[in-house]
């Protein structure tokens, strides 16, 4: 079975830190089980790491090409992987499997961080009265847990961070196998392909998306934030609000909230940023050909603040991540504040910054596939850099001193002016004047849709885009079933379904004539926006088509 991970990526240690690689030439088990060990132990919380059988290293990094061995001896291997499992205290199994590597075959055993902390493995395997050891990751090496670092480990007995814990109020129904596979692909994971002939189970079981005895398997919280269309459904206030100050009195604004699964959060964001806030100013400058240009805000530095709230923050305090835009700053407020030993002196007077402990781990390993983080530390370092190269002032990182909260301030560039670029407030005028044309064009759609007994002629679809779409030609007498279809995408169902319940065939001519244009009018969505062909599509009524719904019903009352 594949694993859920790009191994080229892997190997080359691109997403995944050096420290949570483990390589080696011919197969020593001793020397594994003190590693598995050591990774199921997971002390900073990295979410355990991998160990690569078959190749050489030179300090730490892999030789290429690899040694490889044979099928019979990866074989032997894996068998011993089992027998060895069963030497660790609590028993903990590691996942086993083969690739072949330029024309060699390897062996990858990925250690996920185990749930029965702490574990022990014998000093000296074979011998029945060796002592017992604890052993943990420093930098790249495996060692025994001593003194602090085992009272430590002691200490995390039990402890699971909230995003690798199971969501008893889920289950396996609220994982969605498109975004799932969707993920699968852009990481260009192995898996991908086997997943085909998958059942969807034994997909969730082969990502660690699941857990729970066989008869009752739940999701993850990890897996319900990244493949659940829904995810604020199970764990509360998972979503990001951005508020869009027009001026600087606080009085004029707007709020815009970012939900879904939390990749796409982060890209809805950037998108929003790059497309809304981030403009360009061009200086041109006496005596020399070439004009200069900045930014108000170099865009490096907002994927980073952005990308580590949703990393570090804790989804168990049910606060969301809340951005303010200013004229002349962005601030990023999310909850709780850094991991201990970063406190608020080391904010004030370090721009090196580097925290080992994650409070997310699982999210951290889905996070650096995707290249959304790297996670090594360098997040701060290239908000102060990426700044300092477009001549912003110098950015703030502000917690207290129990670490309640973790605030991100950036100034925008004010070079030249003491007032925002000629671009930022002409976008923000612009905004403001379209929010307005917006509130006023849903005053007046709604006010037609609760004069009108059928859909009007001549409204255009798009009201909250200005988007010209496909003008709507129907009135109510030429669509029967608009009432029925309304009410019965109360609940969401399919296109069959919707079909089969009002006894016509699911024809594409049906779909033209009595479905599209609810869509098209915005009185019915399709829940899976993102891939308007998913195979579990289903469509839902619209805020805007219950209230359609309900003057229709008013009308033939009275």
């Amino acid at each position: 079975m594949g694993l859920p991970i790009n191994i080229d990526e892997l190997i080359h240690g691109n997403t995944i830190e050096w420290e949570r690689l483990e390589f080696k030439k011919n197969w020593n088990p001793q020397e594994v089980i003190n590693t598995i060990c050591a990774f199921a132990n997971d002390l900073s919380n990295w979410g355990g790491g991998y160990i690569i059988i078959g190749f050489e290293e030179n300090q730490g990094r892999p030789i290429f090409p690899p040694i490889g061995h044979s099928i019979n001896e990866i074989d032997r291997m894996q068998k011993r992987i089992v027998e060895i499992g069963y030497q660790i205290q609590p028993n903990y199994f590691p996942i086993a499997q083969p690739y072949l590597i330029d024309g060699k075959y390897i062996l990858i055993l990925w250690c996920p961080a185990g749930d029965n902390r702490p574990y022990s493995s014998p000093s000296k395997l074979g011998d029945k009265i060796a002592r017992r050891e604890y052993y943990v990751r420093v930098g790249s090496n495996s060692i025994v847990a001593k003194s602090d670092t085992l009272r430590r480990l002691q200490q995390l007995t039990a402890r699971i961070p909230f995003d690798d814990r199971v969501n008893n109020l889920s289950s396996i129904d609220d994982l969605d196998l498109g975004l799932i596979q969707s993920y699968l692909k852009e990481v260009k994971s192995s898996l991908l392909e086997e997943s085909i002939r998958m059942t969807f189970a034994d997909l969730c079981n082969a990502m660690k998306l699941l857990s729970g005895s066989s008869e009752n398997k739940r999701p993850l919280n990890v897996g319900l934030l990244f493949f659940c269309y829904k995810p604020e459904k199970f764990i509360k206030r998972c979503w990001i609000e951005v508020v869009w100050h027009f001026d600087s009195t606080g009085s004029n604004f707007k709020e815009l909230y970012f939900r879904g699964p939390i990749q796409k959060q982060i890209r809805d964001v950037l998108s929003f940023f790059k497309s809304n806030i981030i403009a360009e100013n061009v200086i041109k400058i006496d005596g020399r050909a070439e004009s200069v240009r900045y930014y108000n805000y170099p865009f490096n530095a907002l994927e980073e603040v952005i990308v580590n709230a949703v990393y570090h923050k804790s989804y168990e305090l049910e606060i969301p991540i809340e951005i303010q835009i200013w004229p002349d700053k962005i601030e990023v407020l999310s909850f709780p504040g850094p991991v201990p030993p970063v406190n608020a002196d080391i904010l004030k007077t370090s721009e090196r910054i580097i925290s080992r402990d994650y409070r997310n781990r699982r999210i951290g390993d889905f996070l650096k596939e995707l290249r959304l983080t790297e996670g090594r530390g360098t997040g701060i370092p290239t908000v102060y850099k990426s700044m300092r190269q477009n001549e912003n002032e110098k950015p703030l990182f502000i917690t207290e001193k129990s670490c309640t909260s973790f605030l991100v301030i950036l100034s925008a560039n004010m070079k030249s002016s003491n007032r925002p670029s000629n671009a930022l407030s002409n976008a923000l005028s612009n905004a403001l004047v379209n929010d307005r044309k917006e509130m006023k064009m849903n005053e007046l759609n709604t006010q037609k849709l609760d004069s009108s007994n059928g859909l009007s002629n001549g409204v255009s679809n798009g009201v909250s885009n200005g988007a010209q779409k496909n003008q709507l030609i129907f009135k109510n007498d030429e669509n029967p079933y608009v009432i029925q279809i309304l009410t019965l995408l109360m609940i969401p169902k399919s296109r069959m379904e919707i079909f089969n319940a009002i006894n016509l065939t699911n024809q594409s001519k049906n779909r033209k004539k009595y479905l599209d244009p609810l869509v098209d009018f915005g009185l019915v969505s399709k829940i899976h926006k993102e891939l308007l062909n998913h195979p579990n599509q289903k469509y839902e009524t619209t805020e805007i088509g219950k209230q359609y719904l309900s003057s229709l019903i008013k009308g033939k009352q009275s």
